[in-house]
C-alpha cells in the first residue's frame, strides 16, 4: 500500500478531487501488485455501492433537502431565535442551537454549515458581526450535526465496522446536546469580547418558547421517532431514510402546505447532485480498502499501536490525534472508510465499546471540514461569507478548544455516549 498512498498524497496536493484520487491510487495498488486481477477494481466499485445498509445515506440526504425547502428549517430558526435572544452574539447562538436541531433533520455537517452561512449570514453581517467569526461559528456548529441522529458520519463508520447503528443514533444525543452548550458558552465569550450585544435583555417567557416548540413540533419528533422504530425493529436503518423521505414529503405538503410540484423537482435536482458526490466517493474507496486488508494494514497498525501502549485511555488520546491529523488532509468520508476497519479491531481488543469508540472518532474526523488545508466547510462558509480561509481559521480557534474539550469529557467518561443506549437497547454483552 506505500505506492498507493504515495499516488493518493501526491493526487491530493495537486489539487485532485478526493474521489478521483482515491480511485486512481487504489488502481495504482493493482498496477503494482503481482497476482490480483483487475476485475476485482470493478467488483469492489459495484460491491461498495450494493450495501443494504448504506442506502440510508442518499435517503437521509433527500429527506434532509426536503425539509430544508418545506418550512421545516424555518420553524426550527425561529425556536432557535427565541430561546436565545437574549444572549451576546444571539445570531451565533441561534447558529449552535439550530444546528443542533438540525440534526435530526439533514444529518451532513457540511450542508449544515452552509445552509445556515446562507441563511444566517446576511443577517450577522448586518449587525456588524465580523465576517470571519460568522463564518466560524456557522462551521464548527455544524459539527453538533456530526453526533445528533441520524447522522451520515455514525451510519458509515456503522456500516464499515458492522455496529448497531441504532446505538450509535442513541449515543449521540447527550455528546450532541453537550457540544451546543460549549459552543453556546464559546460564541458568548467570543461575542461579549467583540460587543456583539443581544437583541433583547430579557429571556423569552415560557409560553413564548412553549409556543415556537409547538410549531417546530413535526421537526423535534423526527429524531426520536427514528431511534423507536430501530429500536423496538419496526424498520432497519435504511428503512428509516425511505421513512424520513416520506415524512418530509408529508409534512411539507400536508401539514405547512410550502412543497410545491416545483419546489419538489428542485429538491430532486439538489439531492442528485449531493448523492452522487458522496456516492463516487464510497464506490472508488472499495477499491483502495481491498488494498488495506490484503496488505494486512490493520493488523500491522493495531500491532504497533498496542506496541506503544495498552492503556485504553492513552490509546484513544494517540487515535484522536492521528485522527485530527487525518482530518486536516482527507475528506471526513474517506477517513471514516479507510480508518474505521483498521482503529476499530485496536480498540476493542483493549476493551473500548465500539458505539464510544464510534462518537468520539466521527466527532474528531468531522472537525476536519473546518481544518486547513483540505476542509469543504472552511472553504464553503469563507466563500458564502465572504472572506478569507486564514480570517475564518483565526476566528475559529476558540470554538475548536470548545469542542476539543467535550471530545476529552466524552473519552474520559464512556456513559456520556453509552448511557441512552444501554437504557433504550440494554448493556451491550
Amino acid at each position: 500500500m506505500g505506492v498507493a498512498t504515495i499516488v493518493f498524497i501526491l493526487l491530493l496536493l495537486f489539487g485532485m478531487p478526493v474521489a478521483f484520487a482515491i480511485g486512481i491510487s487504489g488502481l495504482a495498488f493493482f498496477m503494482v501488485t503481482q497476482g490480483l486481477p483487475f476485475t476485482i477494481v470493478v467488483q469492489k466499485v459495484l460491491a461498495t455501492t450494493q450495501s443494504f445498509t448504506m442506502l440510508a445515506i442518499p435517503l437521509f440526504i433527500f429527506a434532509g433537502n426536503l425539509m430544508n425547502n418545506t418550512g421545516i428549517t424555518k420553524r426550527l430558526m425561529k425556536l432557535a431565535d427565541v430561546v436565545t435572544g437574549h444572549m451576546y452574539g444571539n445570531v451565533g447562538q441561534i447558529s449552535c442551537v439550530l444546528s443542533t436541531l438540525m440534526g435530526g433533520v439533514s444529518g451532513s455537517a457540511n450542508a449544515d454549515a452552509a445552509m445556515e452561512s446562507r441563511i444566517l449570514g446576511p443577517e450577522m453581517v448586518k449587525r456588524g458581526y465580523s465576517r470571519g467569526w460568522s463564518a466560524a461559528v456557522n462551521g464548527l456548529s455544524s459539527l453538533i450535526v456530526a453526533t445528533i441522529p441520524p447522522s451520515m458520519g455514525l451510519i458509515i463508520y456503522g456500516s464499515v465496522g458492522e455496529v448497531s447503528i441504532g446505538r450509535l443514533f442513541a449515543a449521540g444525543i447527550i455528546p450532541g446536546f453537550i457540544m451546543m452548550i460549549a459552543l453556546m458558552l464559546a460564541t458568548s465569550i467570543t461575542a461579549r469580547k467583540r460587543g456583539y450585544k443581544p437583541d433583547h435583555e430579557k429571556i423569552s417567557s415560557p409560553k413564548e418558547i412553549f409556543m415556537a416548540m409547538v410549531d417546530g413540533i413535526w421537526a423535534l419528533l423526527f429524531p426520536v421517532l427514528l431511534i423507536v422504530f430501530i429500536r423496538f425493529g419496526i424498520m432497519t436503518p435504511s428503512e428509516s431514510g425511505a421513512f424520513a423521505a416520506i415524512y418530509a414529503i408529508f409534512v411539507g405538503s400536508v401539514i405547512y402546505k410550502e412543497l410545491t410540484l416545483k419546489i419538489f423537482l428542485q429538491t430532486l435536482k439538489d439531492s442528485t447532485k449531493d448523492i452522487a458526490v458522496v456516492t463516487l466517493i464510497l464506490a472508488l474507496s472499495g477499491v483502495f480498502g481491498y488494498g488495506i486488508v490484503y496488505d494486512r494494514v490493520p493488523q500491522v497498525i493495531a500491532s504497533a499501536l498496542i506496541g506503544i501502549t495498552s492503556n485504553p485511555t492513552l490509546m484513544l488520546f494517540l487515535i484522536v490525534l492521528l485522527l485530527t491529523i487525518s482530518g486536516m488532509f482527507v475528506e471526513t468520508t474517506v477517513v471514516a472508510l479507510l480508518l474505521t476497519p483498521i482503529l476499530l479491531p485496536v480498540v476493542t481488543s483493549l476493551g473500548i465499546d465500539p458505539v464510544h469508540f464510534g462518537i468520539v472518532m466521527m466527532t474528531v474526523t468531522t472537525m476536519g471540514i473546518m481544518t486547513p488545508p483540505v476542509g469543504i466547510a472552511l472553504y464553503t462558509t469563507s466563500s458564502i461569507m465572504e472572506c478569507s480561509p486564514e480570517e475564518t481559521a483565526k476566528a475559529s480557534l476558540p470554538f475548536f478548544v470548545a469542542i476539543l474539550a467535550v471530545v476529552l469529557v466524552i473519552m474520559l467518561f464512556p456513559q456520556v455516549s453509552l448511557f441512552i443506549p444501554n437504557l433504550v437497547f440494554g448493556v451491550a454483552m
